[in-house]
């Protein structure tokens, strides 16, 4: 399973699973670390999926367990916050637990080379991690639009979107 986390479970985990759920519908879902279980997503981000062609019908957010993030082949954050978070639940989860951004970061350098298997595409991306030149850290975080405007959903969808590209092509193509 892909995982998706955000604080509330009610904006940008949301966002991304649909969009990535447009693209692939393999096993695809998102938490909160401070979610109340059962509420809508935001009505900007239900907006924002609908202008973008994917379906935000049927969504109920949920927190954040430890079973989740030990489940989760990939596990994909909004924030640096979020996933030390997600690595304190489960350590074990570490190797496999990145910001949506930074994993975006990482599989565009492993697109042309991408091993097969997803274990093996997870092993080279940790090793990207590793020699691959560090950005400002707030660079892998999403900014969370709860409190904006439908642009700013449009912006954060925009910057989620163009990290799933390479993810979902790395993730996709892991039999």
């Amino acid at each position: 399973m892909l995982l998706f986390v955000c604080h509330a479970n009610l904006c940008r985990s949301p966002m991304a699973e649909r969009l990535a759920l447009s693209v692939h519908k393999g096993p695809i879902a998102s938490a909160g670390t401070h979610a109340r279980a059962g509420e809508p997503m935001h009505p900007f981000a239900r907006d924002t999926l609908i202008d973008r062609g994917a379906d935000p019908s049927g969504f109920r957010s949920r927190g954040l367990t430890p079973d989740l993030v030990t489940s989760a082949a990939l596990v994909l954050t909004a924030t640096r916050e979020q996933r030390a978070i997600c690595v304190t639940l489960a350590p074990a989860a570490l190797p496999r637990t990145f910001t949506l951004r930074q994993f975006g970061r990482l599989a565009t350098v492993l697109a042309a080379s991408a091993p097969a298997g997803l274990e093996a595409a997870l092993g080279e991306v940790a090793r990207a991690r590793a020699e691959v030149a560090p950005v400002v850290p707030a660079d892998d975080d999403l900014t969370d639009p709860v409190a904006g405007t439908a642009a700013d959903f449009a912006a954060c969808a925009a910057l989620i979107e163009a990290a799933l590209e390479p993810t979902l092509a790395l993730f996709i193509a892991a039999p």
